[in-house]
């Protein structure tokens, strides 16, 4: 678990995050003044405008940038705009029946399925070249009861779940919840040990909490022979590998790792 390996890796991935971050201001921020700018340097020169001129501040200064501000969102989005946030609220309230909720289990074990993804669904066949075509949602749970995958597909015009779907197997990215609560997990499992004191050697702090790192995952799925007997029904089971960051601080090396959530237990690759 105590590798070297995971400061290499913390250095090569926090250089590529600072990478994409920079790129991500460029793209968003364009500095007044240096959009069309003689480069040949000195003033405006020959190819100057009078809206450049006023962008610039006295003695030719130029002006801090200024981010827009992103536009109000509705309550309710228009053909294939992407689900509002009220919309993706009242769309998992009417996919959640009384009978689903009370036969479900969350990754925490109370009462209720996981929420996994809410996405705008694809419109009927017939509805292709139909502006006014409804706008349907598709809701996705996993139940850790009986472990299955639950889509509903709801229509927000009439608020009527149209069709529900049912799979076993079948295994969609880790939510955030789910990633918090496999988190919890590895930190409670005495497998977790080489992680906290990884943790403890970068920022000097006991590791508690999830909230003390920012996380990714992936799931895993089982390989016949390849993994110890306690993982052996992940694919079946939800299952996850975490790649922890501390807060302000280095990505730690838990690939060897792989919480089972279904199972709520820990094991470890060889």
């Amino acid at each position: 678990m105590r590798k070297i390996v995971h400061r290499h890796l913390g250095k090569v991935v926090a250089g590529a995050a600072i990478a994409v971050a920079g790129t991500a201001v460029m793209i968003g921020i364009t500095l007044p003044g240096s959009a069309g700018a003689d480069e040949s340097g000195g003033g405006l020169g020959a190819g100057g405008t009078a809206q450049q001129a006023a962008q610039d501040g006295p003695g030719g200064a130029v002006r801090p940038g200024v981010v827009e501000r992103a536009p109000a969102e509705g309550e309710k989005g228009k053909g294939r705009d992407p689900l509002t946030d009220d919309e993706m609220k009242r769309v998992e309230q009417l996919a959640v029946n009384r009978q689903l909720f009370n036969s479900s289990e969350n990754v925490e074990g109370a009462r209720g399925p996981q929420r996994v993804g809410v996405d705008l669904a694809e419109p009927e066949t017939a509805e292709l070249d139909d502006p006014n075509a409804p706008r349907r949602a598709d809701v996705t749970f996993y139940d850790y009861k009986d472990d299955t995958l639950v889509t509903k597909t709801v229509n927000l015009d009439t608020g009527k779940v149209e069709r529900t779907g049912v799979q076993h197997g079948v295994q969609p990215p880790i939510s955030r919840d789910e990633m918090t609560e496999a988190a919890k997990l590895l930190i409670a499992d005495p497998l977790g040990a080489g992680l906290k004191a990884d943790f403890k050697d970068a920022t000097g702090k006991e590791l508690t909490s999830p909230d003390q790192l920012v996380l990714n995952s992936m799931v895993y799925r089982a390989t016949p022979g390849a993994q110890p007997a306690v993982l052996a029904s992940c694919g079946e089971h939800r299952c996850v590998r975490l790649f922890p960051k501390a807060k302000n601080g280095p990505w730690i090396d838990s690939r060897d790792l792989v919480i089972d959530l279904s199972a709520r237990k820990v094991g470890k690759l060889g």
